[in-house]
C-alpha cells in the first residue's frame, strides 16, 4: 500500500476530465479509499482548465482497488450532486464515502449535515435538469449539410452533460446544437459529440417559426393559469429572454385584465390535443412516449373517462387500446352503445409505470397528478359537453368530483359533479382483468354491462 502523505501541504491531485465527471469521480473515490486518504489531503481539479495551479502530485493508481460497499441510493446521489458548481461537492461525496463504510444506513438520517447538503445539491441540480427540458428551444438555421437547429441555454449547474442523452432520445434524427457558457453539445445524428462553452451571440436569432409560435401562443394564453410571481418560481426571468413566447406575457397579462380570471381558452378540440402535446404540468411527461388525448366528436352525448394510458395506449397515442380498452369495447357493445359517437379520454394524459426489466408495470397516478392534468379534462368538457361523464375507476372519480372516491359505495348511480354537469361511476374495465375467480370475473363483466346501459339512458346515447 503506498502511503498517505503526512501533512496537508502534501496533498494529492484529484483530476478530472470534466467538472461533473462521475466515472473520474468514481475511479479517485475507489483509490482514495483503498490508500486511506482523507478528503482534506485531495486537490480536486479538472484537467486542461489552466487557471487552476497544479502543485501536488497526481493520486498514485492502485490496480484492482475494491468497489467500496455503498447503497445504490448514495449513488445516484452522487451522480447529481457532482453536477452541482459547489467547489465543496468533491469532498463532501468523498467524506459521506468513508462515513457509509461504518455507518452503512448514514443517508437514512436526514438530519445529519452532511446527507442534508448532499440532497440540498441533487434536489438543486434535479431542478436545473428540469429548467433545461422545459425551456430549451432551438431555432432552425441551414448549411450545406442540411438543417441545423441550435438553442441557447444558461444552466445554473453541469446539467448539460448530465442529461444530453434526453435530447439524443427527443430528437434522434435532426442534427441539432446545444449552447452553453461552459460546454456545448453537437448530435450529428449519429454520436454526441462535446464542444467548447459559447455565449449567446453564437446563437442564432428568431426564426420565422417563432412568429406562428407566439401567434398561437397568444390565442391559447389564459391568465387564470399564470400569474408572473408563480411563474417566476418555475421560470426564473433569466430564461425568458430565450423563448419566443414569454416576450408576449407581460402583454397579454395586460391586455386579460379586464377578463373574467376563471374563463377557460378552449378553442377546438384539435387545438387543445395539439397544445397538450408539449404538456409540463407533472413531471410524468418525462418518461412517457407520449401525451395520450381524448377522441371522439364534439357534441357527444357520453363521455367516457379512465385513469391512464397503459403500455399500449402511451405507443400508439390512443385512449383504450390494450387489453382493458378491448374489454371495454365489448362491454359497450353489449350496453348497445357505440364508441364512436362516444368522447373517450383519461383523467392523466402521461402513462406512469414502474420499469421492471423490459417490462413497464402500470402504477397509479396520485392526487398531485390527477389534479395537474385535470386542466385537460376540463377543457375536453367544456368543448364535448356532454350529457353524462361515466367515470371508470377511482382516478377518474377524483379528477371529476374533486374527491377521493369509494367506488363500491356510489358506483351504478347518478352523481351530481360540483360544476352542476351530471356524472356516473363504475369501475374500470382493468379491474375486471385482475379478478382471479372465473365465476366473479363473469358476474362482475355482468354488472359493469348494466351500469353501461344505465349510463346510456341517463346520457339519452
Amino acid at each position: 500500500m503506498i502511503p498517505a502523505p503526512a501533512t496537508r501541504a502534501a496533498s494529492y491531485r484529484a483530476e478530472l476530465a470534466h467538472p461533473a465527471d462521475f466515472e473520474g469521480l468514481r475511479r479517485i473515490l475507489r483509490t482514495a479509499l483503498a490508500l486511506g486518504i482523507p478528503p482534506q489531503l485531495l486537490d480536486w481539479t479538472i484537467t486542461g482548465d489552466e487557471s487552476l495551479p497544479v502543485r501536488h502530485p497526481p493520486l498514485p493508481p492502485v490496480p484492482d482497488a475494491p468497489t467500496p460497499r455503498v447503497p445504490k441510493q448514495f449513488l445516484e446521489l452522487a451522480q447529481l450532486a457532482i453536477s452541482h458548481t459547489s467547489p465543496r461537492r468533491f469532498r463532501l461525496l468523498h467524506s459521506l464515502l468513508i462515513r457509509l463504510q461504518v455507518q452503512p444506513r448514514l443517508l437514512e438520517d436526514r438530519s445529519d449535515p452532511e446527507v442534508d447538503d448532499a440532497e440540498q445539491m441533487a434536489k438543486a441540480v434535479s431542478r436545473d435538469r428540469h429548467k433545461m427540458r422545459a425551456f430549451v428551444r432551438f431555432r432552425e438555421t441551414s448549411d450545406e449539410a442540411g438543417p441545423h437547429y441550435i438553442a441557447w441555454f444558461e444552466p445554473s449547474h453541469h446539467v448539460l452533460r448530465l442529461d444530453a442523452g434526453f435530447f439524443v432520445r427527443r430528437f434522434a434524427s435532426q442534427r441539432w446544437t446545444i449552447l452553453t457558457p461552459q460546454v456545448s453539445a453537437h448530435w450529428n445524428r449519429q454520436e454526441l459529440e462535446w464542444l467548447p462553452g459559447a455565449s449567446r451571440n453564437d446563437a442564432p436569432g428568431e426564426d420565422p417559426v417563432e412568429e406562428i409560435w407566439k401567434t398561437y401562443y397568444a390565442s391559447t394564453f389564459n391568465p387564470a393559469r399564470l400569474k408572473v410571481k408563480a411563474m417566476e418560481s418555475e421560470m426564473p426571468r433569466k430564461y425568458w429572454k430565450n423563448l419566443p413566447e414569454a416576450a408576449l406575457i407581460p402583454q397579454l397579462i395586460a391586455q386579460a385584465e379586464t377578463r373574467s380570471s376563471g374563463m377557460i381558452a378552449v378553442g377546438t378540440l384539435a387545438n387543445v390535443r395539439d397544445e397538450a402535446q408539449a404538456c409540463r404540468r407533472c413531471p410524468l411527461w418525462q418518461p412517457a412516449t407520449q401525451t395520450v388525448f381524448g377522441e371522439g366528436p364534439e357534441g357527444a352525448r357520453l363521455m367516457i373517462v379512465g385513469e391512464q394510458p397503459g403500455d399500449q395506449e402511451d405507443l400508439q397515442g390512443r385512449p383504450f387500446v390494450g387489453p382493458a380498452g378491448q374489454l371495454l369495447d365489448q362491454a359497450l357493445a353489449e350496453a348497445g352503445i357505440d364508441r364512436s359517437s362516444a368522447y373517450v379520454t383519461n383523467a392523466v394524459k402521461h402513462f406512469k409505470f414502474q420499469l421492471r426489466g423490459k417490462r413497464r408495470l402500470h402504477e397509479a397516478p396520485n392526487a398531485g397528478e390527477i389534479e395537474a392534468c385535470r386542466w385537460w379534462l376540463d377543457r375536453e368538457r367544456a368543448l364535448v359537453k356532454p350529457g353524462l361523464v361515466l367515470m371508470l375507476g377511482a382516478s377518474a372519480g377524483r379528477a371529476l368530483m374533486g374527491r377521493a372516491v369509494a367506488v363500491g359505495k356510489e358506483r351504478g348511480r347518478p352523481i351530481p359533479l360540483p360544476d352542476g354537469s351530471a356524472g356516473f361511476l363504475t369501475v374500470h374495465p382493468s379491474y375486471l382483468l385482475r379478478l382471479p375467480d372465473e365465476a366473479a370475473k363473469q358476474a362482475e363483466y355482468a354488472r359493469f354491462v348494466d351500469d353501461l346501459r344505465a349510463a346510456k339512458a341517463q346520457a339519452g346515447a
